[in-house]
């Protein structure tokens, strides 16, 4: 049996937007963390994910799934059982991960001044930034 997920895994006063650098979707990044130690239900994934609905959840794991980065698995049974699991591809995509977060912990400072002063400077941030 997994150890389940870290319901802490994902801190909520780090913003994952914060970085440019962006792996599928808002939550593309994030899923595929979630999945490096092996598959996971749907449910489990919603544990550390707690600021996803289940439309957008799902949504991202068919993009992820599309673009060949996670497969899904359906297992027969009186109680339907899926699971998603990265593919090779999607695991060849946690080296450059690793790269991509420790680019954003060295520039964290910078991130959030300029983060700050598009803030400052507009009144709100735009979905562009």
């Amino acid at each position: 049996m997994r150890e389940p997920l870290d319901p802490e895994m994902f801190d909520p006063v780090c913003p994952s937007d914060l970085s440019p650098i962006r792996f599928g979707d808002k939550w593309g990044g994030m899923i595929i963390r979630c999945l490096e130690d092996g598959p996971r239900r749907f449910s489990e994934l919603r544990v550390p994910l707690r600021g996803i609905t289940a439309k957008v959840l799902t949504s991202s794991l068919r993009v992820l799934e599309r673009d060949g980065l996670i497969v899904r698995t359906e297992r027969p049974g009186q109680l339907r059982w899926v699971e998603y699991e990265l593919t090779q591809v999607g695991r060849s995509l946690l080296g450059p991960m690793d790269v991509a977060c420790e680019w954003t912990r060295v520039h964290w400072d910078e991130l959030l001044d300029a983060r700050e002063a598009a803030v400052g400077a507009t009144g709100q941030l735009s979905e562009a930034g």
